[in-house]
């Protein structure tokens, strides 16, 4: 398991010689504890206001630090950062009760430069639960930004996480789940969409320890100028965890000469009757498509618009809730 990481601690701050970190070196940017966030405000709203459902706001790493949901709910859990060039880290607990239903819309707001945001979230399924998270992430092209989540899912739970992110001066979103098999059903998703100087790091754990568990794992992504995708993806298959069907598949498109991405799918398996798959990929745009596009009267630019928004768009349509969809879906197409 990866470092914690403690604003107030610098000792805790990992470097590439951590091999988890090897390609988000925090110490590189960040050596001392960063002067505390003060409080701050928030107007109401974010990405997700449209859709309805309660606001919890979490402001400079000030606000609510546990949501409980025991019937059906919406709950839009924003992290704000307002204060430029502070510091500031929250932990959220969110409790999924027996046979409940969550719709978890999440966003990483940065009103605010050169800010330092680090927050944990726990998030607990009970049997039966479900969970659909959408998180997307607009922090500030300065900040360092660390996002830490820990899923437990009970037998029959099922946890659907997409995360869609521009990234950040360094951005990591990271994923740990606790598979009870037993019919639990995971979808761990992710789309980031860099350019300028942008880092975005989606890092992930998936851990089968029971029989018949499933998990199914897209990720897509574009890099443009000189920023930097990276995605580490692991799932491991304990012993005893039979009939686990678990595939994961990452594919990127670099769009530049000095754009970067560094890609570590991984598979671990220690049981026998297991259908297990992962697929790495990583391209540029096929010019044929680029050049018809460009004959049919396209601008260039529109045209590779066109052409990585279609590419990318495969993980907003495994989306199942409609209203989210679209609205994930406008997302990256108006930064691309």
């Amino acid at each position: 398991m990866s470092a914690l990481i403690d604003l107030r601690d610098p000792s805790s701050f990992p470097s590439r010689r951590e091999e988890v970190w090897k390609y988000t070196d925090v110490r590189r940017l960040l050596r001392e504890a960063p002067p505390p966030s003060p409080a701050g405000d928030a107007a109401p709203g974010g990405p997700f206001a449209s859709l309805g459902g309660e606001e919890v706001a979490v402001v400079n790493g000030r606000g609510a630090d546990r949501i409980v949901v025991t019937g059906e709910a919406t709950r839009r859990l924003r992290f704000v950062s307002t204060s430029d060039g502070t510091g500031h880290q929250a932990t959220v607990a969110i409790e999924v009760a027996p046979g409940a239903s969550l719709l978890l819309l999440e966003s990483h707001e940065g009103q605010a430069a050169g800010y330092v945001a680090n927050a944990r979230l726990t998030i607990t399924l009970g049997e039966g639960a479900i969970c659909t998270r959408l998180v997307l992430g607009e922090d500030a092209a300065d900040a360092l930004s660390f996002v830490r989540t820990e899923v437990a899912l009970a037998p029959g739970a099922t946890f659907h996480q997409t995360t869609v992110t521009t990234g950040a001066k360094l951005q990591r979103f990271e994923t740990h789940v606790r598979h009870p098999g037993q019919g639990a059903s995971v979808q761990l998703d992710g789309l980031y969409a860099l350019t300028g100087e942008r880092h975005a790091d989606l890092t992930s754990v998936v851990t089968h320890a029971g029989r018949d568990g499933l998990t199914s794992q897209l990720t897509k992504g574009s890099v443009r100028d000189t920023a930097r995708g990276v995605f580490q993806g692991k799932i491991v298959v304990e012993r005893g965890a039979d009939g686990t069907d678990a595939r994961m598949g990452h594919h990127a498109l670099i769009l530049s000469e000095r754009g970067e991405v560094d890609a570590k799918p991984e598979l671990i398996i220690y049981a026998d009757e297991v259908q297990c798959a992962h697929g790495n990929t990583i391209g540029a745009l096929d010019e044929q498509a680029l050049f018809y596009l460009q004959s049919r009267g396209l601008p260039a630019d529109e045209a590779r618009a066109l052409l990585t928004q279609a590419f990318l768009m495969e993980v907003v349509d495994r989306i199942d809730h409609e209203g989210t969809r679209e609205v994930v879906r406008a997302w990256p197409t108006e930064r691309l």
